[in-house]
């Protein structure tokens, strides 16, 4: 319904813009009509639902009964200026004297205390008005669109139109018509910004407590929780969408109203009487579990209301997922694929494919390989192919930091678990792989300690943070790693069985690079290529790649690459390759194999007995040669090394190290045969050691003792080393 507005001036002029104001501003919600008392307009007044007045409207209140009926809505009309009038007049110098002209002196007086509150302080304004006395010297005149009233004379004349209604005025219109709606209009709030207001503090309070009920607003939608609030009197007054799903109930049914008639099932009114926080407690709402908590709002020690904060229990978990893969600022993505396997031989391709069979799977996954076969590379492309791939990815190393370091960092632990713990605690490894995969490389260095908690999470799906109290769930996929037999490390009892069997569900050889033909060449050039490198490798230097037993694997493959791209040669020959590359001389292996004699690199001693450097061959020119395995009959323990893999000068070495300790009258372990090796610079592999040893315990060369008992040369071991020569002689490395 359109409500009708009067606007009551003394001048005609000054009414008809008061109603041109309100009439723009309130559009279609209003029909206004302006009267003039100096006209008399005023005695035809029609009846309206509010009558705005100005103040200068009437010499004597007691004559508006006469005009206005007396239970009237009345509204006091205060004008201001606007902000682009005030910018005019500071453009005025200071000191300057104006005239300032109106039509009465109570006018001019108002007009200009009004300019003085709003700070137009540096003009010397003078009142002039009809009948006001003449006043010489003066060249400027400002007038409110009152220009008929300024003397002759005056050779300046600043129009600064009349005074609009303020702020206030239009506010108090607003309310009494029952249209505050329109306050938050575009309409309105750009009025209030052009109209310059002398209520600055109110303007500034207002204009508060509504940006704060717009950031409460703005707050309660954006949070992932649902919130409900009460007042003093449990009547529901706040209420965001999240709340609304949760509940299955519309807010615009249920604010304003009692908390107990819709909202039973929550504690509010607990929480209002008892003015202490009701702790989360799990509510069944809509067939859906949810958690609840009740807080009080305290002034004083008053309770003022209380919000009820409601989260589903799906919601929750899915929101620690998103944190957890916030935190990968680590790496914890998987890098790799199968795609960036590098090989075609048969051996690679058939991992790949088993492999990615397994990647569809749940179960574990256990990768078997000698150290640089590329084991991590395997693990993350099992990751990639798995439903997990858009899940974190987290790799450690079990054998490279302590048992009390690598429990804290797999499981977590709590706020002052340990001198040093970090405020707050922190979550482990375990909890940071959540809903993805955990590579646990060199699985086999695990304490017996840590074995059984690694089966707990296995079998439980649940792990407890060090110094925590509490079960926290999680769904990891593990993949495991070793270059070491975990068959032998749970006969000798180092590995639990139970573990073993759970590890040990999809196990995995990984090819060594010797048994992967061409793939040498292929993994080059993706070196030479990462590397920026250009060379290429000469056919002498390719004959003898096929031919080495490489001991470091891939990871000894790209080291041969870096050092070739630092050669500056364009084609790699024999007399490129490095000092510690191990290999035979091939131009002279015919006279060698007929003399018994062959050239080492700088390293090791050969076993046998001959030192480096003794041939006249230089060492650069020496070169791998097939080894005429065909020309002669191994014994059954010989045979069993080359159907395992094991190169001759491999096991030789290892009787050689047993021999000198059992003439010492002392027993040595496999790390110390490691030693051993690499203080003569001789590549031997931690697998490779047990291999040999497992061997020549089975053919009775050797005793092996388990844990810290060493092994020792037995006389049928001792016997064949003294009478080395028959059996080293048929492989022309003598």
């Amino acid at each position: 319904m359109v409500k009708q507005v009067a606007i009551v001036a003394l001048d005609p002029r000054a009414s008809a813009f008061y109603g041109n104001q309100v009439q723009e501003l309130f559009g279609e919600y209003v029909k206004v009509r302006s009267y003039s008392v100096m006209e008399g307009t005023i005695s035809n007044m029609e009846r309206a639902d509010l009558y705005m007045m100005s103040t200068d409207a009437f010499d004597n209140r007691e004559e508006v009964p006469q005009y206005i009926p007396i239970d009237a809505q009345i509204s006091e009309i205060h004008v201001t200026y606007m902000w682009e009038t005030i910018r005019r007049l500071r453009t005025i110098p200071a000191g300057t004297r104006a005239l300032f002209v109106n039509m009465t002196e109570k006018m001019v007086r108002e007009a200009t205390a009004t300019l003085n509150q709003l700070g137009v302080n540096h003009i010397s304004f003078i009142p002039f008005y009809p009948g006001a006395e003449p006043v010489e010297g003066v060249t400027l005149a400002v007038t409110p669109d009152e220009e008929r009233y300024v003397p002759q004379g005056v050779e300046h004349v600043m129009n600064i139109g009349h005074r609009c209604l303020t702020s206030e005025t239009m506010i108090e219109a607003a309310l009494k018509l029952g249209l505050e709606e329109l306050l938050e209009t575009p309409r309105f709030q750009e009025y209030f910004g052009n109209v310059v207001t002398s209520t600055y503090n109110f303007d500034m309070m207002f204009a508060r407590s509504r940006r704060l009920e717009s950031q409460f607003d703005i707050l309660m939608e954006i949070l992932d929780e649902g919130i409900i609030g009460i007042n003093e009197r449990a009547e529901i007054f706040a209420m965001n969408k999240k709340a609304e799903e949760i509940t299955g109930l519309k807010r615009s049914l249920v604010l304003h109203k009692q908390a107990s008639s819709s909202l039973a099932y929550l504690p509010l009114l607990q929480c209002l009487k008892s003015k202490e926080k009701i702790e989360p407690k799990v509510i069944r709402i809509n067939g859906v579990n949810v958690g609840v908590t009740v807080v009080p709002v305290l002034r004083k020690d008053d309770c003022i209301g209380a919000f009820a904060i409601l989260q589903r229990f799906n919601d929750a978990e899915n929101r620690q997922h998103e944190l957890r893969n916030q935190l990968m600022h680590k790496g914890y993505r998987a890098k790799y694929g199968f795609d960036d396997v590098v090989g075609v031989s048969d051996g690679i391709e058939r991992t790949k494919q088993i492999l990615r069979r397994m990647a569809a799977t749940e179960s574990p996954v256990l990768l078997i390989g000698e150290t640089g076969t590329g084991k991590e590379l395997f693990a993350n492309a099992v990751h990639q192919a798995s439903r997990r791939s858009k899940g974190p990815f987290v790799a450690i190393n079990c054998a490279a930091m302590p048992e009390n370091l690598l429990e804290s960092e797999l499981f977590g632990y709590e706020e002052g678990a340990f001198t040093g713990a970090k405020k707050g605690g922190r979550p482990g490894l375990f909890e940071f792989a959540h809903h993805g995969t955990l590579f646990l490389d060199e699985v086999e260095g695990m304490s017996p300690a840590l074995q059984v908690k690694l089966l707990r999470v296995l079998q439980e799906h649940e792990i407890m943070r060090v110094g925590g109290n509490k079960i926290i769930s999680i769904d990891v996929r593990i993949v495991a790693a070793t270059n070491e037999s975990l068959e032998e490390k749970v006969q000798d009892g180092s590995f639990r069985r139970d573990l073993y069997y759970r590890l040990n569900t999809l196990p995995v050889l990984i090819p060594p690079l010797r048994q992967r033909g061409d793939d040498v060449f292929l993994l080059m050039e993706r070196f030479n290529s990462g590397l920026k490198g250009n060379f290429v490798l000469s056919d002498e230097v390719k004959d003898l790649f096929l031919h080495y037993s490489w001991p470091g694997n891939i990871r000894e493959l790209r080291n041969l690459a870096e050092y070739f791209s630092f050669t500056g040669s364009p084609v790699i020959t024999v007399k490129d390759l490095p000092p510690t590359f191990v290999y035979e001389n091939r131009e002279m292996k015919d006279g060698q194999r007929e003399s018994g004699k062959a050239v080492r690199t700088a390293g090791p001693e050969v076993p046998g007995g001959l030192e480096p450097g003794n041939s006249e061959t230089s060492v650069s020119e020496a070169a791998v040669s097939d080894r005429p395995r065909s020309c002669h009959r191994p014994e059954p323990w010989q045979q069993a090394m080359e159907e395992r893999g094991m190169e001759p000068e491999e096991y030789w070495f290892v009787l050689k190290v047993l021999y000198q300790c059992t003439e010492e009258r002392k027993a040595i372990g496999r790390e110390g045969i490691l030693e051993c090796a690499k203080k003569e610079k001789f590549f031997l592999s931690q697998i490779g050691v047990r291999t040999i040893l497992g061997i020549l315990k089975e053919y009775g060369l050797a005793r092996v003792s388990r844990g810290r008992g060493g092994s020792r040369m037995t006389c049928l071991g001792r016997e064949i080393w003294e009478n080395r020569e028959e059996y080293i002689k048929p492989y022309g490395i003598l």
